[in-house]
């Protein structure tokens, strides 16, 4: 029987799918109920490797963070479970998990595991008997990141990727900006420029994933679409 250990409970999550191209999900700061707190999640990335036969997942969380608030204040919780969960068969229930949490300076990866029916949805526990490797968090001033059998892995503070005229946004909604709405993109301002978001990162074999079911979207152009893995992410506290 697989070993598990502690039971954490979903506070937030994001989801999208994969594809050949690079897509993603953003929620700064919107849900109320985590805004501002260590479960906060900012977006999931989820993207071909530079070996196609790989897929790399990341999040990130508690952004917007300011350059010097990122190791003041902003550190990844250790009750706090990080989980990329991996639909394959395309009935957007999770089939595979990969688990990271921060032990002192270290963050642990776990999986690709096979989900518990138990622990599918808004409870989980970590499946210890599935470790996967492990890297040392990274600070703003170096790059660590660690390989072990294929799968490889980063954790520490990044510039926020996201980009968005936020403030442009601000005068729309107002009503200021309209009917104009948002700029052109030589003319935009991106808000998320000089910010920064804590960072989580696996680079995955697709052998490890199982086969990707046919892309939700369905047949799409001359070629049609891809098969997709469908992932989210989500950030579960210990009870």
């Amino acid at each position: 029987m697989m070993k598990k250990t502690k039971l954490f409970a979903v506070i937030a999550g994001l989801g999208v799918v994969v594809l050949s191209v690079f897509l993603l999900a953003a929620d700064h700061i919107d849900a109320p109920a985590v805004a501002g707190t260590t479960v906060d999640i900012a977006d999931l990335y989820a993207f071909e490797g530079d070996n196609p036969n790989n897929t790399v997942l990341v999040a990130t969380l508690q952004g917007p963070l300011s350059p010097g608030n990122v190791t003041e204040n902003a550190v990844f919780d250790e009750d706090v479970l990080v989980e990329f969960n991996i639909d394959n068969d395309g009935d957007f229930v999770e089939d595979l998990v990969i688990q990271a949490i921060r032990r002192d300076s270290i963050m642990y990866f776990f999986g690709p595991s096979v989900v518990d029916a138990a622990d599918s949805g808004l409870n989980s526990s970590i499946y210890v008997d599935d470790m996967a490797g492990q890297v040392e968090i990274s600070s703003t001033s170096e790059t660590i990141t660690a390989t072990n059998s294929g799968m490889t892995f980063f954790a520490g503070p990044r510039r926020d990727a996201f980009y968005f005229d936020f403030n442009r946004f601000n005068e729309i909604v107002s009503g200021a900006a309209a009917p104009e709405g948002f700029f052109p993109p030589a003319d935009a301002s991106d808000f998320f420029e000089s910010l920064n978001v804590l960072a989580i990162a696996v680079e995955v074999p697709n052998s490890m994933l199982g086969d990707a079911p046919p892309h939700v979207a369905g047949a799409v152009g001359i070629n049609g679409l891809p098969d997709a893995y469908n992932v989210w992410v989500s950030a579960k506290r210990k009870q």
